[in-house]
């Protein structure tokens, strides 16, 4: 179920004949409206680090044929597979930086405690780094900042100490246990939530990514292409608007982040937090 879609495809407005690129693609949901709207020679460029969501997004999108191109790459490397494949003046792009909820759902990848598994958190499982090398090999003081800067988790020392206390932790349960031991339990979010968003951060390399990626989808939008970027926490859309306010080659056409309806909320609860942001190249 993409999150806000049929914001996303109002304001990319696809067309027949028109070039589309969906930077991370998931399971193909956003990508396939862009298709559909775009009947019959649009054309798509679908990227996505996650091998497992890219198996699933070329059996959902089969139906498209020619028109869908799917890449297993990191959408880092935009740039170069769009010159490469024909899209280096596409006219959409769109970046959904979330998880997916296959990857969330799926205990052996380590994104959540709610079920146990490795701690891993890679999107590409080519990398190397995990989020267990990270949690069992940085110093206290590594570990509470880099808890404190991604995670922006106040009590990140507390958290650190505990950490390396209890190690070695190898999976999900045993991390999140150790935190609600170090800091208890109060309310309906997990105390373990931010550091997970850290590690996840932190193991993907998440906003360094962003930070390299932006430049390049201004670069590779024609003019009067729409760039559509939802983020999902606070240090990802702070980049965006920042990015989008302060380059003389983007007209801001979302004055505020645009977020889901109560509706959207109640049947896909993932996307209460999503934010939609939309530029246009000038």
């Amino acid at each position: 179920m993409p999150v806000l879609f049929q914001t996303v495809i109002e304001y990319l407005a696809p067309r027949d004949g028109g070039r589309y690129i969906d930077a991370t693609l998931g399971a193909g949901g956003h990508a396939a409206g862009i298709l559909d709207a775009s009947a019959p020679t649009g054309r798509l460029l679908g990227l996505d680090a996650d091998p497992a969501a890219l198996a699933v997004a070329t059996e959902n999108l089969a139906r498209y044929g020619e028109r869908a191109r799917l890449v297993h790459s990191n959408f880092e490397n935009l740039n170069a597979i769009a010159a490469a494949r024909g899209f280096a003046s596409a006219d959409g792009i769109v970046l959904d930086l979330g998880l997916s909820s296959m990857q969330l759902g799926d205990a052996a990848r380590g994104f959540s405690f709610l079920t146990d598994g490795a701690l891993d958190m890679r999107f590409n499982l080519d990398d190397a780094t995990t989020a267990a090398a990270l949690v069992n090999a940085l110093g206290e003081k590594e570990l509470a900042d880099l808890i404190f800067e991604y995670g922006e988790e106040r009590a990140s020392r507390r958290i650190a100490r505990a950490i390396v206390h209890a190690r070695p932790l190898n999976t999900t349960k045993q991390l999140a246990d150790v935190i609600e031991r170090a800091l208890g339990r109060r309310g309906r979010i997990h105390p373990a939530t931010r550091t997970f968003q850290a590690l996840r951060i932190a193991v993907n390399r998440e906003l360094a990514v962003l930070d390299h990626v932006l430049p390049q989808v201004v670069e590779t939008l024609k003019p009067g292409g729409h760039a559509a970027v939802i983020s999902f926490h606070s240090l990802e859309d702070r980049r965006v608007k920042n990015f989008f306010r302060s380059s003389d080659q983007l007209r801001v056409l979302t004055k505020h982040p645009i977020r889901p309806t109560d509706e959207e909320i109640a049947a896909n609860p993932r996307s209460r937090s999503a934010k939609l942001r939309v530029a246009e190249r000038i």
